[in-house]
């Protein structure tokens, strides 16, 4: 149930929360919004929202004010854009299903193959309801860490120019590109380089040009003049291509915390971990798939895999799941934790509350928005009905 709420907030902590919660700040949110459109305006080009990195639907009457699509990975994800966020989507899907191609291809307005064998088994069932397109893989990308780059060696994404038709399928009009994860703008201007030099030979053939996510175009030291210069030159030497941006992470970027509490404090082998009511696994797993480590409010990260009990206030932080590996550390706070005091996590909205799960049946945090005007608006709170019934 929705409910409004006066947020009571002290310097560093908010109360009276006494349960984990994720809190999106509009201000911050609207921050970022505004920054995107006037990307698009001035460079341009249209830049959407990623689900797969943010997909609260409560938030998408904010979104309409700036930006006029999304994109979607799944069936669900093209549902939601029609259904919540009122457009169809830009969909792009490693590989579709014979029985959902027909339902996707309808709350499509661009529709992406991976491979040209997908295209040739569904482009018919495509073709007048979505415009089509084709993933291509430019064999090149900067992200360093292998479990988030789309064109490491042996990839499942996309098609290399050496398997491209010299004349292209005349239904097929666009390409999609994505070789960035939180990337800057000099990593789009080297991949541009690679992106031409092996596919601009087709771009005559085609209406548009998705360069995908991972444009962290909000984070605060990202040359967004470098971007649009680079956008308006793509422009320039290929006028007649709509250019195409979905990032996710850009749009939630710093945009709120996941607001957690001390349960216990344990000590083992002179290692004290703080037990929250979080979990890393649960609520934040890219800190251990990644791994990404999150900054701590009112805490200072320490380069030390075993936490010394002789180093004053520091601690590991602990979740509350039953997996051992569900820790990170260390933190060094400016004080002895106490049961019950809050343990604040920064930047916690983007790829967090579209990859929670149960497991051990721990409850998701709540989600809230924190208004502009400081009232607090609960989106959504979490319940035992909402671990029964995933197995119903």
């Amino acid at each position: 149930m929705v409910k409004n709420l006066v947020l009571s907030k002290k310097s560093t902590t908010f109360v009276p929360m006494s349960t984990p919660i994720y809190i999106i700040e509009e201000h911050k949110l609207r921050r970022n919004l505004q920054l995107i459109a006037s990307v698009a305006t001035e460079a341009d080009v249209e830049i959407i929202l990623a689900f797969k990195a943010f997909a609260l639907w409560k938030t998408f009457p904010i979104f309409r004010e700036y930006i006029h699509s999304t994109t979607a990975s799944s069936l669900s994800e093209a549902r939601l854009a029609v259904e919540k966020f009122g457009a169809p989507a830009h969909t792009y899907s490693p590989a579709y299903t014979d029985d959902e191609i027909d339902a996707i291809a309808g709350c499509s307005s661009h529709l992406t193959f991976n491979s040209l064998s997908q295209y040739q088994r569904f482009h018919d069932r495509v073709r007048g309801k979505a415009s089509i397109g084709l993933r291509v893989n430019p064999e090149y990308s900067e992200v360093g860490t292998l479990l988030y780059n789309p064109c490491a060696p042996g990839t499942r994404f996309g098609i290399t120019a050496d398997k491209l038709p010299g004349q292209l399928p005349a239904d097929i009009e666009g390409f999609h590109c994505h070789c960035h994860c939180e990337s800057g703008a000099d990593v789009l201007e080297r991949t541009l380089g690679h992106i031409e030099a092996k596919f601009g030979r087709w771009f005559t053939q085609l209406k548009w040009l998705n360069l995908g996510g991972g444009h962290l175009m909000t984070r605060r030291d990202y040359d967004v003049a470098l971007l649009v210069s680079l956008l308006q030159g793509l422009h320039a030497r290929y006028p007649w291509l709509k250019i195409i941006l979905e990032p996710g992470s850009a749009f939630a970027w710093q945009t709120g915390p996941l607001v957690s509490h001390v349960v216990d404090v344990v000590e083992d082998k002179g290692i004290r971990t703080a037990i929250l009511d979080v979990s890393f696994t649960c609520h934040m797993p890219d800190c251990l798939e990644m791994p990404y480590q999150p900054d701590v409010r009112d805490a200072r990260s320490v380069d030390d895999p075993l936490p010394n009990v002789n180093t004053p206030h520091l601690y590991r932080l602990g979740g509350n799941s039953c997996l051992s590996g569900d820790f990170m550390g260390a933190w060094q706070f400016d004080h002895e934790l106490q049961v019950g005091e809050e343990v604040i996590f920064e930047d916690m909205i983007h790829y967090t509350t579209v990859k929670t799960n149960m497991f051990n049946g721990i409850g998701h945090p709540s989600i809230a928005m924190l208004h502009e005007d400081g009232t607090l608006q609960m989106l959504r709170e979490y319940t035992y009905e909402d671990y029964r019934d995933r197995m119903d």
